[in-house]
């Protein structure tokens, strides 16, 4: 399975299921939606559902195979 990975203004690393282009998207809709909305996405490493801030996400990038 494809995985991203994410770069947060705080300097936390994320890796999350999807390509980078569905992560993206996921990213710019709820950027797109009414103030304080989250992408909803999934941990890789645990499988957790976690909820990113768009507006404190700085790279997106592929994650490792």
């Amino acid at each position: 399975m494809a995985t991203t990975k994410l770069l947060l203004v705080t300097g936390e690393q994320l890796e999350v299921d999807g390509t980078p282009d569905e992560v993206a998207k996921a990213i710019e809709n709820a950027r797109r939606s009414s103030p304080g909305t989250l992408a909803w996405l999934h941990e890789t490493v645990d499988d957790e559902r976690l909820g990113v801030n768009p507006a404190q996400v700085v790279t997106v990038r592929a994650g490792e195979a």
